[in-house]
């Protein structure tokens, strides 16, 4: 059997990472021709959440499924999109009764391909275990498909590789999603799953993570709350691409994705 060709969009900060994405993502499925597309829209709807707007323009666009994390539920919209719209899935650990569903097995035309989201609890809130999460939808999965995509939304750099290494064998890949700086660590593991601490953000660079910096720099300088507002210039595209074995479940390669090129002339 042929591979299976993944491409995966990092967090898309409002509309300019939108605007972009909508841009350059018709060439990337024309180079890459992904059998699934997945993108993190946690953040599409400026700055902080995803509603049916923003999802239908991914959606239209190629996008298989929208991924979420902690700012899922900044608008309360995002949270009506989740009881309506089962291509967009939120992390799988929030307490139970929350909107949404935490994975999804999608069919493709090279067969079914699973795709979990969940969020780390370090520096961030205290919801149920992700790595006994990860277990309890494995079991479910495990019957329908082996080509499986963890979007682990996550602060910390430890828990992510602590993550990779426990599924490692398990899934085909964990991309880190959450702190919107692409790391330079893309690698197969020894069990055959790929692993990216953080896959970066689509989005503006010009900015304090995807935020106007002046804001940024006064919740630091005075420790209160600040209007956040989403910045619009410098803006890059950021993803990976992965190549799984479907008969097997591993990954083959992982490349990381990040354009246009930083000018690092000036």
């Amino acid at each position: 059997m042929s591979s299976f060709n993944i491409l995966f969009i990092g967090d898309i900060i409002g509309k300019p990472g939108l605007d972009l994405v909508q841009t350059w993502l018709p060439g990337l499925i024309q180079k890459y021709k992904p059998d699934l597309v997945i993108a993190n829209g946690e953040n599409a709807s400026d700055g902080k959440g995803c509603t049916s707007k923003e999802g239908q323009i991914l959606f239209d666009l190629g996008v298989h499924v929208i991924t979420g994390g902690n700012h899922t539920w900044d608008k309360h919209q995002s949270q009506d999109y989740l009881k309506s719209e089962p291509r967009v899935i939120r992390p799988l650990n929030y307490p139970k009764g929350t909107y949404g569903n935490g994975f999804i097995i999608t069919e493709t035309k090279k067969g079914k391909a699973a795709v979990l989201n969940l969020q780390g609890r370090t520096f961030m809130s205290p919801l149920d275990c992700p790595f006994r999460s990860a277990d309890w939808a494995l079991q479910r999965i495990k019957s329908e498909t082996k080509v499986v995509i963890l979007d682990f939304h996550a602060e910390a750099t430890a828990e992510k590789m602590a993550m990779g290494h426990y599924l490692d064998g398990k899934i085909s890949a964990l991309i880190g999603t959450h702190t919107h700086t692409q790391t330079a660590d893309e690698r197969i593991l020894a069990g055959g799953t790929a692993f990216i601490t953080d896959v970066g953000m689509s989005g503006p660079y010009d900015s304090v993570i995807g935020m106007k910096t002046v804001a940024a720099i006064n919740r630091f300088l005075y420790q209160t709350p600040q209007k956040y507002e989403t910045a619009s210039d410098n803006v890059h595209l950021a993803g990976v691409f992965l190549v799984v074995n479907p008969e097997t479940g591993k990954s083959t390669s992982i490349e990381r994705i990040f354009f246009p090129e930083f000018d690092r002339s000036v």
